[in-house]
């Protein structure tokens, strides 16, 4: 559930059930924009369950650690995608040594706009297995906080038993979500980094040659960053040959990266098209694109943006975006 409603600041919740809840805490209490983290006993059978009656009782509660983030900082998909790396996402009720329902793998939701994230989440996983994945996926139903012992347990007992390797726990500590790593550069440093045509073109709004740059015949599956803060903005299966002699696309990767204001300049009324977070000029949206694909054709200068070929967006942090390039 949100608590403020402002998508970069608000703080959200969700539930995950990894086997042993105590390393499972231990591991996102690491990871940069995990506000707080409590284990406990979630969707459940009976009321305020004792760890006896989770594990010998029948219960029907899983171990699930609560996970309260801002999503400014680390996006539900990267905290999923550090989830399956630390489990097995094909065994049903076992992780590790411990053995019974009480550690299922779940991922528990208290917010219903989080279920297509998660479900998309999964499907990404199955793709890397033959076999169906494990992991169930509901609302949380009922949650209670362990006992107090339970609580923070690898911290108060250093050499306590823990399913998780220390060399996830390490890269949980630099851990840093690529959706939400991209930075704004002071203009000093945009001068002394980009060339002139990139600089240009970014911070004073300029146009570079028509057909005489460097990504307008490139059709290469990949995905188009902007050039300034390194941020996804496009892909290349929404690229086409307009024959204007700039990068078209027929949009953006999320209309939410860019902002579109309108330009009088040069005695003509158009609307230009600026990245927003980096508020970098990236060229000029018109409506005369393929009718099939929305009609509208983003005119793009190639000095605005970098190209990262599908086989190194693993490799440069964009693996979260392979599935853009997946074939219809």
């Amino acid at each position: 559930m949100a608590i403020v409603t402002n998508p970069y600041e608000k703080i959200k919740e969700i539930y995950l059930a990894g086997g042993c809840f105590w390393g499972t805490e231990k591991y996102f209490s690491q990871v940069k924009g995990i506000i707080s983290t409590e284990v406990g006993y979630a969707n459940g059978n009976t009321e305020n369950p004792s760890y006896e009656d989770v594990c010998r009782r029948n219960s029907g509660h899983s171990e699930a650690v609560r996970l309260v983030y801002n999503p400014g900082e680390v996006s539900l998909e990267f905290i999923l995608q550090l989830f399956y790396d630390v489990i097995d996402p094909l065994t049903l009720n076992r992780q590790g040594n411990d053995i019974g329902t009480q550690y299922r793998t779940g991922i528990y939701y208290t917010d219903n706009d989080d279920k297509q994230i998660i479900v998309d989440s999964l499907k990404e996983l199955q793709k890397n297995y033959e076999s169906p994945i494990a992991i169930e996926v509901m609302p949380l139903e009922n949650y209670f906080p362990a006992e107090e012992y339970h609580q923070k347990y690898l911290d108060n007992n250093p050499s306590g038993y823990c399913h998780i390797g220390q060399d996830k726990f390490l890269k949980a500590k630099s851990a840093q979500d690529p959706k939400l790593k991209y930075q704004v550069k002071p203009k000093d440093v945009l001068k002394n980094t980009l060339s002139e045509m990139q600089y240009n073109v970014t911070q004073n709004n300029a146009t570079e040659p028509p057909f005489k740059n460097k990504y307008n015949a490139n059709f290469e599956e990949g995905i188009y960053v902007d050039v300034t803060t390194g941020e996804p903005l496009f892909v290349s299966t929404d690229k086409f040959e307009s024959g204007c002699g700039w990068p078209s696309f027929s949009k953006p990767i999320n209309k939410d990266l860019i902002n579109e204001l309108t330009d009088t300049s040069l005695g003509m009324k158009r609307v230009e098209v600026r990245s927003k977070r980096g508020d970098a000029h990236l060229g000029h949206v018109f409506p005369d694109g393929p009718k099939k694909s929305g009609g509208l054709r983003y005119c793009i200068n190639s000095a605005s943006l970098n190209f990262i070929p599908k086989e190194q967006m693993k490799e440069k942090g964009y693996g979260f975006l392979l599935h853009l390039l997946d074939k219809q």
